[in-house]
């Protein structure tokens, strides 16, 4: 391995693989903060619905489930991790999660964890006072508000995240090749320092469903099954059919770095027989289902 940097990777809860080079943020957890009055609300108004998210408003959080916290520096902090936590778990699902809330200080930020910062800056003072005192501009807002309409806000966030967001034919790309019969914890490994390294991953699928008991799937329903199990990675992988490769050639040097990627021994414990077989499940825990009650989609047609 070269000498860069090294990340570490974990699909549920199992170490995968060191990973070299810079780490990508999908951007789904987002923070619109300010000041009380700045605007914060009736910009998550307008962004909501555009990205299909889950919105966490802060003084709903706070009536009818943070009823505990008040407004104190240990709570403050209280009140912004809950809120991260919330953020988290639909972020898990792949949908885009939206906290507004002032978030005043760098200790409450670091606590939301946001991937994407959007900072309302519209007034200079707020109309609590102590929110006023303790308030500090953020150093590293993903982008900062000041003039113009909510839905004008609105479209400059959109082009900011979607910079990041899309898929780039051009960009550098990673490319897995595989059966995935069926894709499992360990495939998504792969897939997440493919990511990780390079930035993007094409995840190749052989041509193969159908073709004996050991290739049950076919191509629609792999491809389905693969992006059910990654949505926090957005749309940096795309899923591409490919014919039966059965061997890679190159000729010159001509770029392209083929290397094999090693996984931690839990996950390379992840057999995809042994998922067909009913005897563990795509996480590799023992399955609960059996080889007379195979999963859905076990003969395609």
């Amino acid at each position: 391995m070269k000498n860069k940097e090294n990340w570490n990777i974990e699909v549920n809860g199992k170490k995968a693989v060191r990973v070299e080079g810079k780490s990508l943020k999908i951007k789904r957890k987002i923070l619109i903060m300010g000041l009380p009055g700045s605007g914060k609300t009736t910009l998550a108004n307008e962004l909501v619905p555009r990205l299909n998210a889950v919105w966490f408003n802060a003084d709903a959080v706070r009536e009818e489930i943070n009823k505990d916290l008040g407004f104190s520096e240990d709570d403050r902090n209280e009140q912004a991790r809950r809120m991260g936590l919330l953020c988290s778990w639909v972020k898990k699902t792949g949908q885009y999660a939206i906290a507004d809330f002032v978030c005043p200080t760098p200790e409450t930020r670091q606590a939301f964890g946001a991937d994407f910062t959007i900072w309302v800056n519209r007034i200079d003072k707020g109309r609590f006072a102590d929110t006023n005192k303790i308030f500090q501009p953020p150093k590293n807002a993903d982008i900062i508000l000041k003039e113009g309409s909510p839905l004008e806000w609105c479209d400059q966030v959109l082009d900011k995240i979607w910079q990041t967001e899309k898929w780039d034919n051009q960009a550098p790309t990673a490319l897995l090749i595989g059966r995935y019969q069926p894709f499992h914890d360990g495939h998504k490994a792969l897939v997440a320092e493919a990511i990780k390294r390079t930035g993007q991953c094409c995840i190749a699928l052989r041509d193969v469903g159908g073709k004996d008991d050991n290739n049950p799937y076919d191509f629609e329903k792999v491809k389905q099954n693969i992006y059910a199990a990654c949505p926090e990675f957005g749309n940096k992988i795309k899923v591409v059919e490919l014919p039966n490769i059965m061997d890679v050639f190159y000729g010159r040097g001509v770029g392209y770095n083929i290397e094999q990627l090693e996984l931690s021994k839990d996950l390379q414990e992840i057999s995809a027989t042994k998922v067909r077989n009913g005897e563990i499940d795509t996480h590799g825990n023992k399955a609960s289902w059996t080889i007379n009650s195979k999963p859905p989609g076990w003969r395609p047609e």
